[in-house]
């Protein structure tokens, strides 16, 4: 999506009728990207001026093409600025700028982070430097137009307010290596920032650069259990963007001191469903494959599904067992036998371990125990069972209990969409029909993200099984309210899940733990248990009699859970109904989240089901 396109002299005379800020505000919205931030509407009209000065000169041609926030495929960031044009053997070259309106910032030990002044606080960052850097490579990732054609992505910044008494803290050797790939321009470099741009962009491509990028096709998102082998070898398959990589830097900084100084260090990162936090994981796993380090997750699911991958990229069977552990393997292990434990999904760790949860006295104390350096990824709107114990506040607490220096808060949460087609409207949309939190921009996110809801569940089935022929990654995921019979009786005529229009199905098969990438499982439907976690690039949710639209307003019943479901288990007793809303309300946020390309759903409940539809037609009529 490009919001705004044009020549330079086209564009300079939208900065001299001083309409420019508002042209782009107006795009946005009409984008369904609500945009109320005062400031960044001020940005803009600040920022883009300062890019005309730059480009108003003989030295670059006035017909090049120029386009303004440019958001990268499959996240929900933007480019702020981008010249494109050829050079004068005709090749395609497009220039990204990244501009920032800092007027000072400060270095840090933290590889690519800086410090600077940012809503009110000083903030932990990326250089701007690497921000351009990464953002060019996630545009060459994913769209095909760039890759095929080769065209040559040239990324920069430009910090037009920053005073030049504070460069020395921008410019030095800590971040050299990166200045290289993505140079760095101050407030009195706009001649250099001139050169940069007219070596490459010489002649005016009369927009077709921009065009093809706009429109070319979108390589599929990579799904990180199929990119783990590579990552693990140390490969480049996901940029960290952002907040991401602030993370990512902050915890190898504390690894690299908590074995110098022999200090012990608990991090916890928030963030949300599609917001890089496996990826994260995933890295620092890789990043400290040389030392004592474990990835931890109480979820079977993505632990086998990571298990089988590693094995068939041919790495050993005790190397695999020893690097993907389940939440209860710390129970008797010393104090700081390991460098670092990077626990994922700690939301989904219980208070104590073994089959019948009477191991042990409390997980989170047993791994912040064990690790110099603990990190709990959790989100705490994905606590799925009564069983779930791992909250901010317990970690907090075990923590100063074992001497930890705790770290968390702003600098530690991620807010970034990368799943969902980049959607963040998506993920509010979700929090809104569902009843989980009212939310501002509930009612606007990219309908590019293809979301439908069906009436009938055999034509739902129907269409994601087309979809899973392309590379099987669709699949049927369902709340958990009908009975496993084939738990027990696996016949042919035998079936767990019968709803209306004959649509009759099998949860998955307990023969397997990798259903979700299993060959011939598509026909099986999963539950939370063995999708969370993981992702897909389609899903079809079933949702049971569990939830439905009652009076205008989505309501929970408990009482319809199948009942051997587990997840509930107590709530009758203990009357704490309040809690069994929350669990079903999660378990299908997180369920409707898990799809990369598109989500299908069929509620039973008719109501509901229309209710939905009504929300999603809500988001077209605003295009």
């Amino acid at each position: 999506m490009i919001v705004y396109t044009n020549t330079i002299k086209k564009f300079n005379n939208d900065i001299d009728e001083g309409t420019i800020a508002e042209l782009v505000r107006k795009e946005l919205e009409q984008r369904n990207v609500i945009v109320n931030n005062i400031s960044e509407i001020r940005s803009w009209d600040n920022s883009l001026l300062y890019m005309k000065n730059v480009l108003n000169d003989e030295s670059i041609n006035q017909e090049l093409h120029v386009a303004i926030e440019y958001q990268i495929p499959a996240t929900s960031k933007r480019v702020d600025f981008i010249v494109s044009g050829i050079d004068e053997n005709d090749k395609n070259h497009v220039v990204i700028i990244e501009l920032k309106q800092w007027e000072q910032a400060t270095r840090t030990s933290r590889e690519d982070i800086v410090t600077t002044y940012l809503a009110g606080t000083h903030r932990a960052v990326t250089h701007p430097s690497y921000q351009a850097y990464s953002y060019a490579k996630t545009i060459e990732n994913y769209n095909e137009y760039v890759q095929e054609e080769q065209i040559e992505l040239h990324p920069c910044c430009y910090l037009h307010n920053y005073k030049e008494e504070y460069r020395e803290e921008l410019d030095n050797y800590l971040y050299h290596d990166i200045i290289k790939i993505a140079p760095m321009y101050l407030k009195r470099d706009i001649k250099k920032l001139r050169e940069y741009i007219s070596s490459y962009v010489k002649k005016s491509d009369q927009g077709k650069t921009l065009f093809r990028i706009e429109h070319g096709r979108i390589r599929p998102s990579k799904v990180l259990q199929d990119s783990l082998v590579s990552m693990i070898k140390g490969n480049k398959e996901f940029y960290m963007i952002d907040e991401q990589k602030v993370v990512f830097s902050t915890i190898k900084k504390l690894v690299e001191l908590a074995i110098q100084k022999d200090e012990k260090y608990t991090v916890i990162v928030e963030g949300g469903p599609g917001t890089g936090k496996s990826v994260i994981a995933i890295n620092l796993l890789a990043e400290f494959k040389s030392l004592m380090v474990n990835y931890v997750t109480k979820n079977a699911a993505p632990r086998n599904v990571y298990f089988a991958k590693m094995r068939q990229g041919n790495y050993k069977l005790n190397y695999v067992k020893n690097l993907f552990k389940g939440s209860g393997s710390y129970i008797s292990t010393k104090n700081n036998q390991f460098d670092c434990l990077v626990v994922d999904e700690a939301h989904r760790l219980n208070q104590k371990s073994g089959l019948f949860m009477n191991l042990g006295e409390n997980q989170i104390k047993e791994i912040i125990n064990a690790s110099k350096v603990s990190v709990f990824f959790i989100d705490e709107d994905q606590i799925v069972t009564t069983k779930d114990f791992g909250s901010i506040n317990e970690i907090k607490k075990q923590a100063q209990l074992l001497g930890s220096t705790i770290f968390s808060g702003d600098d530690f949460k991620l807010t970034s969409q990368f799943r969902c087609n980049g959607s963040d409207g998506y993920i509010a949309f979700l929090d809104h029909i569902l009843g989980i939190r009212e939310t501002a921009n509930y009612d606007g996110f990219d309908l590019d993200y293809d979301i439908k809801v069906f009436d009938n569940p055999s034509v739902m089935r129907s269409e994601l099984k087309e979809k899973n022929t392309i590379n099987n990654k669709a699949r049927m995921i369902a709340g958990y309210c009908y009975e496993w019979e084939t738990q027990k009786n696996n016949g042919p005529d035998v079936y767990d899940i019968e709803l209306e229009n004959d649509f009759k199905a099998k949860w998955n098969f307990n023969s397997t733990n990798t259903w979700a990438i299993d060959e011939d499982s598509f026909e099986q439907v999963g539950c939370i248990h063995t999708a969370q976690g993981l992702e897909f690039d389609y899903v079809g949710i079933i949702i049971g009699k569990d939830m439905i639209l009652e009076d205008g307003k989505v309501v929970t019943d408990y009482t319809k859970r199948a009942k051997s479901d587990a997840s509930l288990k107590g709530i009758k007793t203990n009357k704490n109904f309040e809690l069994a809303d929350r669990i079903i309300r999660n378990t299908y946020k997180t369920l409707l989240s898990r799809g990369q390309k598109g989500c299908y759903i069929y509620a039973e409940d008719e109501e509901l089901r229309g209710y939905i539809n009504k929300m999603i037609k809500r988001q077209g009529d605003k295009k």
